[in-house]
């Protein structure tokens, strides 16, 4: 018996509602970064970005577990000299929620192609209100 490879014509996307309210960061973001590569499905294909799209929703309601709040900092280069930024979870989750979210799923990604594909099926939203009836989207039951 030979092995199923899906190919890339073959791959159906359905849309997922993943509600962080109240979850750890790391635990929302590994099952949306396995949803984003499709690892749910029984027909995956490592080589084929077969995954389906998600919708965060309550980013700014996700919790950090022990101190993370206060002593977890984003950190990044803008290019110049010197140019070396961070910002304190804290102060990111007050400003932008939503971007802590999408931080840590791309780190959980694989750093490809397919990744960067992933990334554009992602949305994720502050509160519990979406704009995304019309793909009709279900919540994900793990």
């Amino acid at each position: 018996m030979s092995t199923f490879m899906k190919k890339q014509e073959q791959v159906t996307r359905k849309w997922y509602i993943v509600d962080a309210a109240d979850k750890p960061l790391g635990r929302v973001s590994t099952q949306v970064a396995m949803i984003l590569m499709g690892k749910h499905r029984p027909d995956y294909t490592p080589h084929v970005d077969g995954g389906d799209c998600v919708i965060v929703l309550n980013a700014a309601k996700v919790a950090l577990t022990g101190d993370k709040l206060n002593k977890k900092f984003y950190r990044y280069h803008t290019g110049h000299i010197g140019g070396l930024k961070e910002i304190s979870y804290k102060r990111l989750m007050e400003n932008t929620p939503e971007k802590a979210i999408e931080l840590a799923v791309k780190g959980m990604l694989p750093k490809n192609k397919i990744a960067d594909a992933a990334m554009t099926r992602l949305r994720v939203f502050a509160g519990a209100e979406h704009n995304l009836t019309a793909q009709k989207p279900e919540v994900f039951e793990k």
